[in-house]
């Protein structure tokens, strides 16, 4: 069984969807399954993270800022892939650094995220975007 989630993203940051997963896997009847997930994006990453206090997500998100700036940085002159934008390429960096598939086991019918994880979608680039993320239980 599968599913693809759409994500309206407004700019670099996580962007959580943990609620609409949760409501799929349990409509699916499946007692016990992995769900597996993958960005069908090259900028943009997916992760499991804390969803307790937002300034994990504008912690993490300004490290990477700092970690892959943009090409207009003169840190990053020697980069060549700038014709999409000063965040594209930092962006393909990003991804390629982070998770752009999750495994997540499903038991009794339910994710088994701890208390305070959540499933995001961390958008790396600056300009509006929408996201589509494959979900597949088996």
């Amino acid at each position: 069984m599968h599913r693809v989630f759409e994500i309206a993203t407004r700019g670099p940051g996580l962007y959580e969807f943990t609620r609409e997963v949760s409501a799929w896997v349990a409509q699916s009847n499946c007692d016990e399954a992995l769900l597996t997930l993958i960005v069908r994006h090259t900028s943009a990453s997916l992760l499991i993270q804390e969803n307790a206090d937002p300034e994990v997500r504008s912690d993490l998100t300004e490290f990477f800022h700092r970690l892959v700036p943009p090409t207009s940085d003169p840190a990053m002159a020697y980069l060549t892939h700038t014709y999409e934008g000063p965040d594209d390429m930092p962006a393909h960096i990003k991804a390629a650094l982070l998770p752009v598939n999750l495994q997540i086991p499903v038991i009794s019918g339910r994710l088994t995220l701890g208390i305070w994880q959540g499933i995001y979608l961390f958008e790396h680039r600056t300009a509006p975007h929408r996201r589509e993320v494959v979900a597949l239980l088996r």
